[in-house]
């Protein structure tokens, strides 16, 4: 198990970008690099997480019941191929919190209105609260390795099936640019729909 050490506050798009990995913390990449090559010579797959953050949203963006933002940027990531899971903030982690625990506090800070912690990913009760929204989506494996498998084929027969040809071991790499891309597009949306209603 793999996990990178990343403050979603401090983390730059320079420091993603700057190995094949896509991960800004350097001893994790070297890590995931290897560990997906290790894949890729075994002819296997290894899936993963990609943390997506969005800086500088302001608050008010969202809805508390139907078009909630985090429910839309659920709905963009699980979306995309090999995605199986998503969370905002501490996610699945929040269950192991009590309610005074979890809660983000409001403080008044330099005239304006912060919050002590960011538990909630900056999005609460559907709407962005203006601070840093971060959340995860889980990326399976491949599911074409280059060992066979037990598969049925169009006659119902017991059959084995073995990938050919080239195959990412690893979706993760190519995974950033599409998380990134389908916040910017949900992004976007929540703002025209803030701009249209607020003015």
């Amino acid at each position: 198990k793999i996990r990178a050490d990343v403050d979603v506050d401090k983390v730059t798009l320079k420091q993603v970008e700057s190995n094949i990995g896509r991960c800004p913390d350097e001893a994790t990449a070297a890590k995931m690099i290897r560990l997906i090559e290790r894949m890729r010579k075994a002819g296997d797959s290894v899936g993963g997480i990609v943390q997506g953050v969005a800086r500088g949203v302001p608050a008010g963006w969202g809805m508390p019941v139907f078009d909630r933002l985090e429910a839309d940027l659920g709905k963009a990531m699980l979306s995309l191929p090999a995605s199986k899971g998503f969370d905002v903030g501490s996610g699945f982690d929040s269950i192991l919190l009590t309610g005074r625990e979890h809660n983000d506090a409001f403080r008044n800070v330099r005239g304006k209105v912060r919050t002590l912690s960011n538990r909630s990913g900056g999005i609460q009760g559907g709407i962005s609260n203006g601070e840093t929204i971060y959340f995860r989506v889980a990326f399976k494996p491949v599911a074409t390795v280059m060992h066979e498998q037990d598969t049925v084929d169009a006659d119902l027969k017991n059959t084995k099936l073995k990938g050919r040809g080239r195959h990412d071991p690893c979706v993760l790499p190519r995974a950033v640019p599409m998380v990134e891309a389908m916040t910017a597009l949900v992004l976007l949306d929540h703002a025209l729909r803030h701009k249209a209603q607020c003015g």
